[in-house]
């Protein structure tokens, strides 16, 4: 699949290299002025060839300013260094295979295309070192040329960042305080599916090798946000962790990563009023009441409110797309016995959550989450996930029986080589978006509005004090 890429980005890229980019990529760190700062490169090139260098920095005063200290003669200085200094080598060469390592999350053969900008020993290029650092990669010569050339567009301001650890997804998001009165720079938004939950429902307990992958992940969020300057961080941790026997072990261990860091084991209530504020953020209360439907790995949330984030009535589900995958479908693609089955379990438990949440009352239902972004991609027909053409855009509910249909008809291969589905989706979006599907039939809705804007959002909102 491409990479989630917005237009308006595609442009700015395009314009700061003064070229059509080469590769596929996406922006995964921004300047406060909203335009890419780095960009990750598909690790091919639209010809077929490799296309080692994975982060880039784009920005040209950026560009600028570590080219002034390359002209200093920094390289050649670093090198000798390198050769000399056993611990600081040794350091470069952890770099290296970091970056070796994260290149292949997207293809396993490129990690031996060499490490950071496709060197395999000691250092040619700044720029992509300063990348890989701004992009959380372990990097210190990145770090040694950010303390020399930051900060590029003056002093940073007051930046958070937020860790939403999912059932199966992990997720960032780095803010700073807007020049406006309650808005927003978005520094860094990021996605990557890791299946933490993964046997959680079955055997009550978190995967050794979910864990690893998971904790991978947050280690270099953790480090982008630090290279982001944000002042404070919060990891969230939702339904399999909080439904896992062994979760204290893994919260220590992402204690480690991040000792200044808050962490919580937000419970469904909590879970479902932050869905809530960031889904319907910045909507009209004239559209109201609304109700918010967040279907997750292992829970989904629905809650309802007069207002624009303000929630007044809340329930945690326990069904969601990782967890009814597991316990319901059997063969690839799924058979008529084992679709049946998911909706009677979902009928089930949306009959007990239409007593506790009054979802059919709501003028406006809004959909966050994975399930329904990708649904209404495919729906919109669009080439590539970009989430200006999906944020709050109305998704008809034959539409989304549609897809739902479509999807459950494929293997799990030919869901993954949709060009809109993130990768490791493809296994579980069948089941979420049954959910959907059976959500808007149960409170007799003709569409509901998508948003990018969920829980994510809402714990990064109540960090920074964005109201």
């Amino acid at each position: 699949m491409a990479p989630e890429l917005r237009d308006r980005d595609r442009r700015a890229v395009r314009a700061q290299l003064g070229h059509e980019p080469t590769t596929a990529f996406s922006v995964v760190v921004r300047c406060s002025g909203d335009h890419p700062l780095v960009i990750r490169n598909a690790p091919v090139a639209a010809d077929g060839s490799p296309f080692p260098t994975t982060h880039w920095l784009t920005c040209p005063d950026a560009v600028k300013e570590v080219s002034r200290l390359e002209s200093t003669g920094a390289i050649a200085r670093l090198n000798e260094r390198f050769e000399a200094d056993e611990a600081f080598r040794r350091a470069v060469d952890a770099a290296h295979d970091d970056a070796a390592a994260d290149r292949a999350r997207d293809l396993p053969g490129a990690r031996a295309w060499g490490g950071v900008g496709g060197t395999g020993r000691g250092l040619k290029c700044l720029h992509a070192h300063y990348a890989n650092h701004l992009a959380g990669g372990a990097d210190v010569v990145g770090l040694w040329v950010a303390e020399r050339v930051e900060p590029v567009h003056g002093p940073p301001g007051e930046r958070v960042a937020v860790i939403d650890q999912g059932t199966n997804s992990c997720r960032l998001l780095v803010l700073g305080r807007g020049a406006v009165l309650g808005a927003t720079d978005e520094l860094a938004r990021d996605m990557i599916i890791t299946r933490l939950g993964q046997g959680v429902d079955r055997h009550g307990e978190l995967a050794p090798d979910a864990v690893e992958r998971t904790l991978g992940v947050i280690a270099r969020y953790v480090r982008r946000a630090a290279a982001l300057h944000a002042v404070r961080l919060r990891v969230g941790f939702t339904s399999a962790v909080r439904d896992a026997a062994n979760r204290e072990p893994f919260v220590d261990r992402v204690r480690r990563l991040a000792p200044h860091a808050t962490l919580e084991v937000i419970d469904g209530q909590t879970e479902a009023a932050l869905s809530f504020t960031g889904g319907t953020w910045g909507l009209g209360s004239t559209e109201g009441p609304f109700a918010v439907l967040d279907i997750g790995g292992g829970s989904t949330e629905l809650v309802t409110g007069l207002v624009p984030g303000r929630a007044e009535q809340t329930i945690s589900m326990q069904m969601g797309s990782v967890r009814l995958t597991e316990r319901h479908v059997g063969s690839d693609p799924p058979g008529g016995a084992d679709l049946s089955a998911m909706r009677a379990e979902i009928g089930a438990v949306l009959e007990q959550a239409a007593a506790a949440v009054p979802a059919a009352a709501a003028r406006t239902l809004v959909a966050v989450g994975g399930t329904a972004t990708t649904v209404q991609a495919m729906a919109l027909g669009i080439e590539r996930y970009d989430p200006d053409l999906i944020h709050r855009t109305w998704l008809a509910l034959d539409d989304a029986a549609r897809i739902a249909d479509e999807l459950a008809a494929m293997t799990i291969a030919q869901r993954d080589a949709i060009e809109v589905m993130a990768p490791g989706r493809g296994e579980v979006i069948v089941a979420g978006a049954t959910i959907l599907v059976e959500v808007m039939r149960r409170f007799v809705f003709e569409r509901t509005l998508v948003s990018e804007t969920d829980i994510l959002d809402g714990l990064a909102f109540e960090l920074l004090g964005v109201r």
